[in-house]
């Protein structure tokens, strides 16, 4: 097989994952790239080679990179974020802290988080979009969750999980740190 072959396979391949994944029918992916019906469905069958411009504007359309639409990986991808490229967040002079893991964008964001927080310490969190829910598991001490004005305690070995549309804090009212993992779904853009 050809590099332009292999490339033309593996565009047809991530057009039509990647838009599968989004929800978007082949009407609703031509209307937000301004890409013909017609030359989408040739892209995902293979039978089209397009400018890079019509590969931009349906990556654009999709809101990946035009790396993501054109890379030819046979295998599941696997990425590996070390711990010196893990995202901090927040923290505050005392020691409470949060890093962002990882984070995905299939079927919508998906992040993975690690928390700490000190005693009398706390984070509010405004209401996230319609549809996004938060996972999260106590690893030590005991967090106070308030969603929507309601507190619950949640001790450690304990899940949580909840819709995040609401006003929520995460508050540690103990003595002991508290440490958790967290996990954000976030529904993809319609």
């Amino acid at each position: 097989m050809s590099d332009l072959d292999q490339l033309t396979q593996s565009l047809a391949r991530n057009l039509k994952r990647w838009r599968n994944e989004r929800g978007f029918t082949l009407d609703a992916l031509a209307a937000r790239s301004g890409v013909s019906r017609g030359m989408i469905i040739q892209i995902e069958q293979a039978r089209s080679n397009p400018s890079v411009g019509t590969t931009v504007k349906l990556a654009d359309a999709l809101g990946v990179s035009i790396t993501t639409l054109l890379d030819h990986e046979q295998g599941p991808h696997v990425r590996l974020v070390p711990p010196e490229q893990a995202v901090r967040m927040w923290s505050t002079p005392a020691g409470s802290h949060t890093t962002l893991l990882v984070g995905t964008e299939a079927r919508g964001p998906l992040e993975l988080w690690s928390w700490s927080l000190v005693p009398g310490e706390g984070s509010a969190s405004d209401p996230h979009p319609q549809g996004t829910t938060e996972l999260l598991h106590v690893v030590a001490g005991v967090l106070t969750l308030v969603v929507d004005g309601v507190e619950h305690t949640v001790p450690a070995g304990t899940s949580a999980v909840f819709e995040a549309a609401a006003p929520h804090t995460y508050r540690n009212d103990g003595g002991e740190t508290v440490e958790m993992t967290m996990a954000v779904s976030i529904p993809p853009a319609r």
